[in-house]
């Protein structure tokens, strides 16, 4: 079973095999723009590690980023150690700024943010669309997310949100970290995995993103005064280690699951595991 992106070799000793897990990030969405068309918020940055080594007895801190408000860049998520080579996915950009996925633009008016398309590889997320003006209305750009960039918006209607990425590291596929929708008349669609929609006409809000998969919030829509955008989905840090060897030390409350011979520690907030 594959999950993405390989990294060998981050612990301080040598690992025995129980000690090579394979870990997914995804940071907090952006949320959606609040006013005049706006764009949707860009996802949380997705990145996925396999066969990633940790030291034992080692305590490993969790840190899960939240959803960013109405006009607000998510929070990073991270997973940190004593002799480890901390591994971090960044929020997700609010309309129109950069991120982990950038957010969508406003229709007309500012640009699109950009992801992070050049600090990874694979990258972490792409940017936002384009707003527009064209009759008979407005349209804001959605934000982008894991897969794809988001969709230009267009007289009368929003961009979609770019698409999330699928995963199957809790044994089952779901799709994380899409954007949320531009607002517009009608309010664009949010991208697969946990994205909000776009406000629509009539200073409609934007949809949050879907908590624990890092989707962007929908952009608002103004006629005749402000909307409120959608806030961004809070992220999500997950955890694949062979039941073996799984030690049970943690804290924060993560979800604990088998699939086969392996244990998920799913955390959807700050915590630990000790290896």
């Amino acid at each position: 079973m594959s999950f993405g992106y390989q990294v060998l070799g981050f612990g301080s000793g040598a690992g025995a095999a129980g000690n090579i897990i394979d870990i997914l990030l995804v940071g907090g969405g952006g949320g959606g723009a609040s006013c005049c068309h706006g764009g949707g918020g860009g996802a949380g940055g997705y990145r996925s590690f396999t066969e990633t080594e940790l030291t034992p007895a080692v305590a490993y801190t969790v840190t899960v980023g939240d959803g960013g408000a109405a006009a607000t860049k998510g929070d990073d998520s991270s997973f940190a150690g004593s002799g480890f080579t901390t591994l971090t996915t960044t929020g997700g950009g609010q309309a129109t700024q950069d991120g982990g996925s950038g957010g969508g633009a406003r229709a007309p008016g500012d640009g699109y943010g950009e992801g992070n398309e050049g600090g990874y590889t694979p990258v972490e997320g792409y940017r936002g669309g384009s707003g527009a003006h064209a009759p008979p209305g407005y349209g804001g750009g959605g934000g982008g997310g894991a897969s794809a960039i988001g969709g230009d918006g267009g007289g009368p209607g929003g961009g979609p949100g770019g698409d999330g990425e699928a995963n199957s590291i809790t044994g089952s596929s779901v799709t994380y970290a899409g954007g949320g929708g531009g607002g517009s008349h009608p309010g664009g669609s949010g991208g697969s995995g946990g994205s909000g929609g776009g406000g629509p006409g009539g200073n409609g809000p934007g949809t949050a993103g879907t908590a624990n998969l890092g989707g962007g919030g929908g952009g608002a829509e103004r006629s005749g005064g402000p909307g409120t955008g959608g806030a961004g989905g809070k992220g999500l840090v997950i955890l694949r280690i062979p039941t073996a060897n799984y030690t049970g030390t943690t804290t924060g409350s993560p979800t604990i699951t088998t699939d086969g011979a392996f244990t998920v520690a799913q955390f959807t907030g700050t915590g630990s595991y000790t290896a």
